[in-house]
C-alpha cells in the first residue's frame, strides 16, 4: 500500500531538526534564518512539501532538552510553518519574532483578521490541560480582530471531554489540528486560494455558533462537518490527509523512541563515577549550591 508521508519527508524532518540546533546565542537571529530557509526550500517543494512539514511537526523533538533554546526555536518552527501555510492560502502573515504581549502570528485575509498561535508537544509529556492552549492569552490577543486560532497536533488533542473545548468555545477561539491545517492548503489547490479563505471564515463562524461544553466529539463534529460540507472535492483529500495523520504518530513515535533508547544505552554503559556525576549534574546540585550561598544580609533590618 503506498504512503502518503515519503521517505523524503522523514529525512527532510530529521535535517531540520539538525538544522535548529545551529544556535548563534540571537534567537531573532536564528528566528529569521529558519524562516528564510524554509521560504526557499517551499520554493522548490511546493504544497506537497508544506504538508509534509505540517504533518510531522507536531512532535517535538525527545534530542532537545526540556526548555532549551533548541525547544524555544523549535516552537518558533511550528509558528512560521502555520505562517507558511495562511500565505499558501492567499493570507498574509507576519511571524513576530520577539514578541511581548501579543500571539505569535497574524493575519491578514481580505475581509477578515485573526491571530495564530502553533503548538507542539513532546510525546513523553504528561496530559494536556487548558493552560497548555493559552485560549484566555489568545482570546486577550486578538485586540481589534475578530478571530484567534490555536493549531496543534491532533493526537494530543483530548478525545472525550475536556474543559479546553469548553474555554476555547467560550472564548470565541479556534482550535484546529495541524491536519486540518494541511488539508486547507491541499484545497487550496485543487480549488482555489479564495474557497480556501471561504472555508476557514466559515469555520471561524462555526465556532462562534457552538454551544459552551466539555465535548469533545461535539466540538470536532463541528469542525470536520463545516469541512467536508463545504465542497464534495474535499472528501477524497480528507481520506488521504487521514492516511496521513495514521502515519505521521507512527513516525513521531518511533523517532521518539529510536532517541530514548539511545539514551537508554548511553546510561547503561557508564562507569560507576560517569553515572554518579550525570546525576549529580541532572539534579543540578551545583548551581543549586551556588544559589544558596549566594544569599546575605541584604540590611533591610538596619532601614529604620
Amino acid at each position: 500500500m503506498p504512503t502518503v508521508i515519503s521517505e523524503k519527508a522523514i529525512q527532510t524532518r530529521k535535517y531540520w531538526i539538525n538544522e535548529i540546533k545551529k544556535l548563534s546565542g540571537d534567537f531573532g537571529a536564528d528566528s529569521t534564518r529558519l524562516f528564510s530557509e524554509l521560504e526557499s526550500e517551499l520554493e522548490v517543494s511546493g504544497g506537497q512539501g508544506l504538508r509534509s512539514h505540517l504533518r510531522l511537526c507536531g512532535a517535538i523533538p525527545e534530542t532537545y532538552n526540556h526548555d532549551s533554546s533548541e525547544e524555544k526555536l523549535y516552537s518558533k518552527y511550528t509558528d512560521i510553518l502555520a505562517s507558511l501555510a495562511f500565505t499558501h492560502l492567499g493570507v498574509r502573515s507576519v511571524v513576530l519574532v520577539e514578541r511581548g504581549d501579543a500571539a505569535d502570528v497574524e493575519c491578514f485575509a481580505d475581509d477578515y483578521e485573526f491571530v495564530a498561535d502553533a503548538k507542539a508537544f513532546r510525546l513523553s509529556r504528561t496530559a494536556k490541560n487548558a493552560k497548555d492552549f493559552k485560549v484566555p492569552s489568545m482570546h486577550k490577543w486578538k485586540y481589534h480582530r475578530q478571530h484567534a486560532m490555536v493549531i496543534c497536533p491532533l493526537y494530543q488533542m483530548p478525545s472525550n471531554s475536556s474543559q479546553i473545548y469548553r474555554q476555547a468555545i467560550s472564548d470565541d477561539v479556534c482550535i484546529l489540528s495541524f491536519s486540518h491545517l494541511s488539508l486547507l492548503t491541499a484545497f487550496a489547490e485543487i480549488a482555489s486560494p479564495n474557497e480556501a479563505r471561504r472555508l476557514l471564515k466559515q469555520i471561524f463562524k462555526v465556532i462562534a455558533t457552538l454551544h459552551p461544553s466539555k465535548d469533545a466529539s461535539a466540538y470536532w463534529r463541528a469542525i470536520n462537518t463545516t469541512f467536508l460540507d463545504f465542497d464534495d472535492r474535499l472528501k477524497d483529500l480528507w481520506r488521504e490527509e487521514k492516511l496521513a495523520f495514521v502515519e505521521a504518530l507512527a513516525d513521531a513515535k518511533q523517532e521518539a523512541l529510536a532517541c530514548l533508547s539511545t539514551e537508554r544505552s548511553r546510561i547503561l554503559r557508564m562507569t560507576h563515577a560517569e553515572a554518579i556525576q550525570a546525576l549529580v549534574k541532572f539534579r543540578k546540585l551545583d548551581a543549586r549550591e551556588k544559589l544558596i550561598k549566594s544569599f546575605s544580609d541584604n540590611g533591610l533590618m538596619e532601614i529604620a
